[in-house]
């Protein structure tokens, strides 16, 4: 199921504020279509849920239905498509992946979208198109986020909705 894609782009996006990533995640999700897996990287409290809410905001989801699933692990959610919603803040490593079922969401994701959270604890098992976020704090309220298309339709994602 893993592998590299040999089609990649990155792309630095500057956050200034809660709204611009969200308004980030929005524009994503508008454009995602079924199979997308999107894998968040980042520190406690860099926006990853924030951008994830904009994805499903942009994929018709009620934004007050979408919150961590820290504690879940995984919240699905139904939009234009169905959104899996994974946080693998609580799992120690690719073992309790397993666990909690991350082979049947991948498998499943293929009709719809998945967002992982704390996805470094399971880059291994991704397919080889996925996009990659890496959050970087650099203050209260502005972020840095490399966005790392793999994959021809996630480097077209990027390019429409970043316009590189």
């Amino acid at each position: 199921m893993a592998g590299y894609s040999p089609v990649q782009t990155n792309y630095e996006f500057l956050s200034r504020s809660p709204a611009d990533t969200f308004s980030l995640g929005r524009r994503l999700g508008e454009r995602l279509f079924p199979g997308s897996v999107l894998a968040l990287i980042g520190e406690l409290g860099c926006g990853k849920t924030l951008l994830t809410r904009g994805i499903c905001v942009g994929l018709g989801v009620p934004e007050r239905q979408v919150n961590s699933p820290t504690f879940a692990f995984v919240n699905e959610y139904h939009g234009r498509l169905p959104v899996f919603h994974i946080d693998l803040y609580r799992v120690a490593d690719i073992e309790d992946g397993f666990g909690i079922g991350m082979l049947d969401y991948l498998n499943r994701a293929k009709s719809g979208v998945m967002v992982l959270e704390w996805a470094e604890k399971a880059l291994s098992l991704l397919p080889g198109d996925h996009l990659r976020a890496r959050f970087e704090v650099l203050s209260a309220r502005k972020r840095r986020l490399e966005l790392e298309g793999r994959g021809e339709a996630m480097v077209r994602l990027i390019t429409e909705v970043c316009g590189q």
